[in-house]
């Protein structure tokens, strides 16, 4: 039996495992060691468990991952969520479908501080349901909205997936950000155009809240852009001009926004101990997938697969486009069933190869992917932000937020496609402060 046979088995087994529920972490590490025992021998399989653990623990590129993350904790804990959102409401919440166009805004802006989409959601979706519910908005677009949104605090830096992808493919985190900054922007006018549209076309799905004051506005301001941007600015814009390295970069901003909360009292000692809980949490969590995936990922090296897959690809003899286009549908696929996170460390040594060979933009194709991640994110059967927009909807049902869902998938997808046509997009910013690569 040929390397690339054992190594499709090997896929096979890890994809049923992950349709029977089975942890995907674990089918990985379950699946990685087996299948290098068998193409090798299993003293070396053992041996690689206790050598791939020990290096993500103990790995410096993924301590940003932490800073950034308490980062993001600290602001979820202290209210600055709420703070965005009254910013963008008072901004925009008299136009048609202004809440609803506001709670992105507002999910955009704490992505700033924030690199997780479930946390977005939640944050943002708990304080933008009840006003929205209060002006009766329709319940399948105010949550599909929310749910949605999440993804921009996946993709505005600091992101977890830039960093995860900037790790594995040993690419600039910092350029990854800046990339990203580009996108989301773009991502969010597309989401709010999504909104506007069905606002205008039916006004009561989404009725415009009230008008405020100039003096309001500059107050609202004053309330939560400015803090939220000032570290934003510290911490990404000092990564990007050279002060900071990515983790000093999320040292300075986990810090600062501890100095910020504190300062202005929005941190009691039991939110504080809450932060560095869900810290150590999520840390365990990506650690944990980050070595089993990278067990799974030697065994696929030595499968051969990538480079039959390369081969094969590049024999098409097909536009550079089609090849992205292929790959794009089968992310799309894994991503109805597998979360972000061990969706990158399983295909980013299957796919990355070809995508570089083929003459696309490493940097760029990081965005692409963390697109391709926010779809996962709210597409049925696991879109598990539409599952934590569900836990704070105060009882709207799943099949009504996935029926909201639709035009926002199809604007991620619009998305892609325009950064396909204009890479730029994405790549302005990144050669602009740092310099073209």
């Amino acid at each position: 039996m040929s390397s690339v046979t054992i190594g499709l088995i090997g896929v096979g087994i890890f994809l049923i495992l992950s349709l029977l529920g089975f942890p995907i972490a674990s089918g990985m590490l379950l699946t990685g060691v087996v299948g290098f025992g068998v193409l090798t021998n299993f003293n070396a399989a053992v041996n690689l468990i206790a050598v791939d653990l020990f290096s993500s623990v103990t790995s410096y590129n993924m301590s940003v991952v932490a800073m950034f993350t308490w980062m993001g904790y600290l602001a979820l804990h202290s209210g600055i969520g709420a703070r965005l959102f009254d910013f963008a409401y008072k901004m925009i919440g008299h136009r048609p479908g202004g809440l609803a166009m506001a709670s992105e805004m507002a999910c955009a802006a704490f992505g700033a501080v924030c690199g997780s989409g479930p946390a977005t959601t939640a944050t943002i979706g708990s304080i933008a349901f009840p006003e929205m519910k209060k002006h009766g908005y329709d319940p399948s677009l105010y949550t599909a909205a929310v749910a949605s949104g999440g993804g921009l605090g996946l993709l505005i830096p600091p992101s977890m997936t830039a960093i995860v992808y900037g790790v594995a493919t040993e690419q600039s985190i910092g350029r990854i950000f800046m990339a990203g900054i580009g996108a989301g922007i773009l991502l969010m006018l597309l989401y709010m155009l999504v909104i506007y549209i069905q606002a205008k076309r039916n006004p009561a799905l989404a009725p415009r809240g009230e008008k405020f004051t100039r003096k309001e506005k500059l107050a609202s301001v004053k309330g939560g852009l400015i803090e939220v941007g000032l570290i934003f600015l510290l911490s990404i814009g000092g990564l990007s001009v050279g002060w900071f390295t990515p983790t000093e970069g999320g040292a300075v901003a986990a810090f600062a926004m501890l100095i910020l909360v504190l300062a202005k009292r929005q941190l009691t000692w039991k939110k504080f101990i809450a932060s560095i809980l869900d810290t150590v949490k999520t840390m365990g969590m990506v650690l944990f997938i980050v070595a089993c995936a990278t067990t799974f990922g030697r065994f696929i090296a030595l499968t051969q697969i990538p480079a039959a897959i390369a081969g094969f690809l590049t024999s098409l003899n097909a536009a550079p486009w089609v090849i992205m286009s292929i790959i794009l549908v089968v992310y799309l696929i894994l991503g109805c069933f597998i979360d972000s996170l061990p969706m990158i460390m399983l295909t980013i040594p299957i796919f990355y190869p070809v995508v570089t060979a083929i003459g696309y933009d490493p940097i760029w194709f990081g965005v692409i992917i963390t697109l391709v991640c926010c779809m996962g994110m709210i597409t049925p059967p696991v879109g598990i932000d539409v599952y934590v927009a569900k836990n704070v909807s105060d009882g709207v049902p799943l099949t009504t937020i996935f029926r909201g869902i639709w035009p926002f998938l199809g604007a991620t997808m619009l998305c892609i496609i325009i950064l396909m046509i204009f890479p730029d997009i994405a790549l302005f910013i990144p050669n602009l402060l740092m310099g073209a690569q």
